[in-house]
């Protein structure tokens, strides 16, 4: 596992620098707010493929917030109501057409 990880840090370093710790602010936001509209959708069970096409799917509707170890948040130009909308957007992209066959 740490082999892993040590190869995964190596694709984002580059002049002697990492970049493997800057993360899209938003990650975690979505990841967050995912179990609370989900619960909007009685009877969808979906797969491991699914959830993860709904995270990358509503990550791609919102503007990126890049963030580094140690960045000062001071305002959050993209809101709660964006984050949930590109869920439900995500889910019902998702159910309406699965990565996969039945």
């Amino acid at each position: 596992m740490e082999r892993k990880i040590q190869q995964m840090m190596q694709k984002y370093t580059s002049g002697g620098v990492s970049f493997f710790h800057i993360r899209n602010r938003n990650e975690i936001r979505v990841v967050k707010l995912l179990p609370r509209i989900l619960a909007e959708y009685p009877g969808f069970e979906p797969e491991v493929l699914d959830l993860e096409d709904i995270y990358a799917l509503a990550l791609n509707k919102l503007a990126p917030r890049y963030v580094q170890h140690g960045t000062i948040v001071l305002n959050e130009p993209v809101g709660e109501d964006e984050i949930t909308d590109a869920l439900r957007y995500a889910i019902d992209k998702v159910r309406e057409s699965p990565s996969y066959n039945e």
